[in-house]
């Protein structure tokens, strides 16, 4: 028990002290010992700390190579502390700032990851997921060379497939809520967007059942034209997927077109 509580008296005191120490350099005028601290601090873990010190410096000598190491350092210090706004921030600026700089593309592509951590889940807002995507393909385009272009390329479709996904579940709803313009709208957005998607059978043939729907229900003035697209949709359907489990219920709108053909 002595000793922890000696071991607990001598880390007191030395946590005392640094603090002490730490903010006399804070308030000093000697942006050496600053510098010098927010390195210790930095490459110690302690980026947050370390962030006060650079500020001061970079705002004291922002043109010299210590306000270049301060500028990024504050932007990575974030970064690393996970706050990915205040980071994409000062990293984006940096590569804007210090363009000729040898931390210019690590800072652009720290500020690109920063809009892809902010991308939320697919079932929210995605205009963060859309700015990941530009500020991605910014960094491609400024270093085509570079060796993370295909991380880049990787995590890009990611973030397609998220804007996808919920594209898809938005047709989806609409047609499980009985919207059937809004899901027939939907599905030709979707196909046209993303013509190569896994969702494409689904899409289609909610296309087919919601433009069946929309023309059983419509002004008789529309009814003609919304019937004509529908079967159009149909032999689509039956064209680009004759093996789909979907074939039975087209099938039967179709059927039922002609029937009520026939009764008119």
């Amino acid at each position: 028990m002595k000793i922890l509580f000696l071991f607990f008296i001598i880390s007191s005191g030395f946590i005392f002290t640094s603090c002490k120490s730490y903010n006399k350099v804070l308030k000093s005028d000697n942006y050496t010992a600053k510098f010098q601290m927010a390195n210790e601090l930095y490459d110690d873990g302690q980026e947050l700390r370390s962030i006060d010190l650079y500020e001061q410096v970079y705002q004291r000598m922002p043109k010299t190579n210590e306000g270049e190491l301060s500028y990024f350092r504050i932007g990575k210090g974030y970064y690393l502390a996970g706050d990915y706004y205040m980071a994409g921030y000062y990293l984006g600026q940096f590569s804007q700032r210090f363009s000729m700089s040898q931390k210019s593309e690590e800072a652009l592509f720290l500020s690109a990851m920063c809009s892809v951590q902010n991308s939320p889940d697919f079932s929210l807002d995605q205009n963060e997921t859309a700015l990941a995507i530009n500020d991605l393909q910014q960094f491609i385009d400024r270093f085509p060379s570079s060796t993370l272009v295909d991380s880049c390329n990787v995590i890009i479709d990611k973030l397609r497939f998220k804007l996808e996904k919920k594209d898809f579940y938005a047709v989806r709803l609409y047609s499980q809520t009985g919207n059937y313009r809004a899901a027939t709208s939907a599905a030709i957005t979707f196909l046209n967007d993303f013509p190569m998607s896994i969702y494409n059978e689904e899409v289609s043939y909610l296309l087919v059942k919601n433009s069946y729907f929309l023309s059983k229900n419509s002004v008789e003035s529309k009814k003609k034209d919304r019937i004509e697209k529908t079967i159009e949709r149909y032999y689509n359907f039956v064209a680009s997927f004759p093996n789909s489990e979907y074939i039975d219920v087209v099938s039967n709108y179709y059927k039922q077109i002609e029937l009520d053909k026939i009764k008119n």
